[in-house]
């Protein structure tokens, strides 16, 4: 398996964006998915990025690191985002693979904290997540807030 950062290695960019928006989407927002992702590959900043698995040619994984993950913590980033492995691939540990993969790249950016947000009851935590507090959602909801250290000191 591979990881690869699309902005490096755009011959997958067109799938990507279907397997972000076919998991994290809706039936009206494809564009949203890939005017960012494809911006994402453009510029110079170190986020937003999206990531993919990949195996035999074919996509299993996928996550990003963003500026914010549309949330009320706006003070806090880079977010880590869009964890998604492939059913048939679920098992492996890519989960796990990617965490790790995606904390060294924000350390390697110069950030000294990574975050998340979910709803997900105990797997961030067998990873070593720290559950730290609640942000609210666009529609109000209340989400928990996890973060994890990247061993770097601050920017």
């Amino acid at each position: 398996m591979q990881i690869i950062e699309l902005n490096k290695q755009s011959n997958y960019l067109e799938e990507a964006i279907t397997i972000f928006w076919n998991q994290w989407g809706n039936e009206k927002n494809f564009p949203f998915y890939e005017d960012c992702i494809r911006h994402s590959t453009t510029t110079n900043d170190p986020i937003p990025r999206f990531y993919i698995a990949v195996e035999n040619n074919h996509i299993i994984g996928t996550y990003a690191l963003l500026r914010n993950d549309l949330n009320s913590r706006q003070d806090l980033y880079p977010w880590f985002a869009c964890l998604y492995v492939t059913e048939v691939n679920r098992g492996r540990e890519i989960g796990s693979k990617l965490l790790n993969h995606a904390l060294t790249e924000t350390a390697m950016k110069g950030y000294p904290k990574l975050y998340l947000t979910t709803d997900l009851e105990g797997y961030y935590e067998k990873y070593g997540w720290i559950h730290s507090g609640y942000v609210y959602g666009i529609f109000g909801d209340s989400i928990k807030l996890y973060e994890k250290l990247t061993n770097v000191k601050s920017i």
